[in-house]
């Protein structure tokens, strides 16, 4: 998939935007969160799921990787993804994983576990703006069809 020269350099790149994503004063445009997880997912060949949590001025408070899985899955539990955005005192979150096999389109399984999550995270009080899927250079906002 990539040399190892290229896999040092997509992690530079990774570090350079991570950096500045976490010192921005606010999202300001859902591009510019599809452009992180590009960059943060480039090199895995593996399934990832991750959470970028957010204060209630819709900056960046963290963004983590909560499971990583095979090439086409990864076990996600709603327990884990509470516990991780009230430990961060997280306002709302956007949820994020990528399809190593390049094709963005979410599956039933994907739809589930974003309705299960969303649910688990509204008992407390959690905003859930988005659930992106990153394959490749394509990526699918659940937001964008209606989904969340």
């Amino acid at each position: 998939m990539f040399t190892e020269r290229e896999k040092r350099i997509i992690a530079l790149a990774h570090s350079i935007i991570a950096r500045r994503f976490t010192r921005l004063d606010s999202l300001n445009s859902p591009e510019m969160v599809v452009e992180y997880l590009k960059t943060r997912f480039a090199t895995l060949e593996h399934e990832t799921f991750a959470m970028i949590l957010l204060d209630n001025q819709h900056r960046v408070i963290n963004a983590v990787d909560l499971s990583h899985g095979t090439i086409d899955s990864a076990a996600v539990y709603p327990r884990e993804v509470v516990k991780t955005a009230l430990k961060h005192n997280a306002a709302a979150v956007i949820l994020a994983h990528n399809h190593p096999s390049g094709v963005a389109e979410p599956s039933r399984a994907d739809r589930q576990i974003t309705e299960r999550l969303q649910a688990a995270l509204d008992l407390v009080d959690i905003r859930v703006l988005d659930h992106i899927v990153v394959a490749g250079e394509n990526s699918m906002s659940f937001a964008v069809r209606g989904l969340i």
